[in-house]
């Protein structure tokens, strides 16, 4: 199997932006890569070579991020608070409000997506990923992909458009 130092090289950014994007927390998100990583090297030998190495990492994190989510009983939701420290601290306080708003509504927006949608969507926007890395992770093709973030975007437009 191959150097455990070159797979942790090669995927562990990939495997901290998926974390990022179910967390929305940095530090839990790099924890949990580095927890991730090391069950991976206890259980090396368990990979079946079934699918992408990375796709097996990423599966290891979402059984991780479970568990850390069952032991705490944290959901999934950005708080209020946490898209409130998020803005932009550049910015007049008036951009700042309607920054806010707007991740406001879109955040809640996002939460009325199915679960598959709402993942896609933050990989995507939060991530950064392609669609074929989406697809990877999600066990779909990256047309999947393509086509569920085209969706949930004309979802979240038409919810957006309608003023609710």
């Amino acid at each position: 199997m191959q150097n455990i130092e070159k797979i942790y090289k090669e995927y562990s950014t990939t495997v901290y932006k998926y974390l990022f994007c179910l967390t929305h927390d940095k530090e839990l998100s790099e924890d949990l890569t580095q927890e991730t990583f090391a069950i991976a090297v206890k259980d090396i030998k368990n990979f079946r070579g079934e699918c992408k190495l990375s796709v097996w990492l990423c599966q290891i994190a979402k059984h991780i991020w479970y568990k850390e989510l069952n032991k705490k009983k944290k959901i999934a939701n950005m708080s209020f608070e946490e898209i409130k420290e998020d803005v932009l601290y550049d910015e007049t306080l008036e951009e700042n409000l309607c920054e806010k708003e707007k991740k406001l509504k879109l955040f809640k927006s996002m939460q009325k997506l199915d679960e598959k949608s709402r993942e896609v969507v933050y990989l995507r926007m939060i991530g950064n990923l392609t669609y074929e890395e989406i697809g990877e992770i999600l066990g779909k093709t990256s047309n999947w992909s393509r086509v569920t973030f085209y969706r949930a975007k004309q979802k979240i437009r038409e919810e957006n458009k309608d003023g609710k």
